[in-house]
């Protein structure tokens, strides 16, 4: 974590952010994936 600007890393910040945030968006996704199929096994499994 610098203090700087981070107008001063020029489009290497930018690019990692952009990364970052698309990397935090499939794990969101995954995730919401990953619930609703558990869900969806645990409805199904208990009435088998």
């Amino acid at each position: 974590m610098q203090m700087n600007c981070p107008m001063m890393m020029g489009e290497g910040s930018g690019l990692m952010m952009i990364g970052m945030g698309l990397v935090w968006l499939l794990i969101v996704i995954v995730l919401l994936l990953a619930i609703a199929a558990l869900v969806k096994y645990l409805r199904s499994g208990r009435t088998r």
